[in-house]
């Protein structure tokens, strides 16, 4: 080889360099942007099922919104042609189903007949740290101590906003937002690790798709013994909880997650109760204290560390 060709190789390497660091940076971006959209999604997800619970009963809420989910979810599939998952898959997509499809909206929709909102923002601002840490257990990855600091240091705050805003008493549904904590961290982690060996849409449309055998007749039944008075607002619930954040939200927050990884993605849900608690105040009239734009700023700053510190 000739010192000119030489020169050249060298030439290609470096340019393929450049080119695949901007790449890299490009993905990290629009990985934080989908995962923030999936955030603003679900913030939206108490306000939605709390104007649900005006027309329907608990289970028929949760059980018709699993079926209203998996409409567009297998059109998408049977649309695009998607191939069957795996065997290998099934047992994350099983998790991904009980924790996100089933488990967190049940516990959250039985929790928000005794609790307020902004009440159950409290236990929701612990999950990005449960997330990450059921994330570290399953993957593998070791974050650093910068973020775990700025992740605790987060939650600290989101838990103290939301403690003050109602009045520091417990709420009789914080056992099943507790719950409802583990078993969403687990299906995000489960997701999230999927996500990257398949599109994220995939991942939820399979995961609505296997709960279809169950939500089926168990919307048959809850409807059948629960009252439901169809109004303006319950429909406006039932339809957002369903398509927004049961399918749409998830779509574009595995796809996040696979392009940053959990653990950072987990952290851009220190902001959901302080976006629920706006919506609560635009949606269901609820007030807010002054306290409010203090309390973002410092979580904006938590997020900020936690995006840019190194996860091994």
């Amino acid at each position: 080889m000739t010192a000119q060709d030489s020169a050249t190789v060298r030439s290609s390497i470096a340019v393929g360099s450049a080119g695949g660091h901007e790449g890299t940076g490009r993905a990290a971006r629009n990985g934080t942007l989908l995962a923030a959209l999936g955030v603003v999604a679900f913030s939206l997800t108490f306000p939605a099922t709390a104007w649900g619970l005006e027309g329907f009963g608990p289970w028929s809420l949760v059980s018709v919104r699993c079926v209203l989910a998996a409409l567009p979810a297998g059109a998408a599939l049977l649309a695009l042609r998607a191939p069957l998952p795996e065997r290998r898959h099934w047992a994350g997509l099983a998790v991904v189903a009980a924790g996100v499809v089933l488990g967190f909206p049940l516990l959250t929709t039985l929790a928000l007949q005794t609790s307020t909102t902004s009440h159950a923002a409290v236990v929701v601002g612990l999950l990005p740290l449960t997330t990450a840490a059921f994330s570290a257990l399953r993957t593998g990855s070791r974050p650093s101590r910068a973020f775990w600091a700025a992740a605790l240091a987060g939650a600290a705050v989101v838990i103290a906003f939301t403690v003050e805003q109602s009045g520091g008493a417990l709420s009789p549904g914080d056992m099943y937002l507790f719950a409802a904590l583990l078993v969403c961290a687990a299906g995000y982690t489960e997701g999230g690790r999927l996500a990257r060996e398949m599109p994220g849409w995939r991942v939820i449309g399979w995961a609505l798709i296997l709960c279809l055998p169950l939500a089926v007749p168990a919307s048959a039944v809850a409807l059948a013994l629960e009252p439901v008075h169809l109004t303006g607002h319950s429909i406006a619930g039932v339809l957002w909880v369903a398509v927004g954040s049961q399918f749409l939200g998830l779509v574009v927050w595995y796809r996040g997650m696979a392009e940053i990884g959990v653990a950072r993605a987990s952290q851009l849900q220190l902001a959901q109760p302080l976006l629920t608690l706006v919506w609560s105040v635009l949606l269901l009239g609820e007030h807010l204290t002054v306290a409010a734009p203090v309390a973002a700023v410092a979580v904006l700053v938590c997020i900020a560390v936690t995006q840019r510190s190194r996860t091994v």
